[in-house]
Formats: structure tokens, C-alpha cells, sequence
């Protein structure tokens, strides 16, 4: 009696994996995600130029502090 106790355990366990498997695999799948609006090289562009104005902002600003200091 207990080998058709386990026979059927092992049978409830088979069905359930397949229905398991069978859901999974008709499952819906998620929308697909939105089209970007750029591919992030304006993004980087501007980045770009906002860091060549501060490097000629600072190099203005240090280049004559490098000249006045040679006069003393």
C-alpha cells in the first residue's frame, strides 16, 4: 500500500511541474518597452561643451595670474 501511496504522489508531482510548465510558457508576455526619445549624444554633446566653456573659462582666468607673477 505504500508504493501506490508514493506512485501517486510522484504522479501529483508530475502533473503539477507540466501544469506549472504550461503556464509558464503561455504566459503573457510584458509589453515591449517605449522607443527612446534621443540615443544620449545630444546629452553628451552638450555635456561636452559645457566642459570646453569652463575649461576656457578657467584657463582666462589662471593664464593671467601666470603672467602678473613673473613681474615679481
Amino acid at each position: 500500500m505504500a508504493a501506490s501511496g508514493l506512485c501517486s504522489t510522484a504522479l501529483v508531482g508530475v502533473l503539477a511541474f507540466f501544469a506549472l510548465a504550461f503556464a509558464i510558457a503561455h504566459a503573457e508576455s510584458s509589453a515591449p518597452a517605449p522607443a527612446p526619445t534621443s540615443d544620449g549624444t545630444s546629452i553628451d554633446q552638450g555635456i561636452a561643451y559645457v566642459l570646453m566653456l569652463l575649461a576656457l573659462v578657467l584657463t582666462y582666468l589662471i593664464h593671467p595670474l601666470d603672467a602678473y607673477s613673473s613681474y615679481f
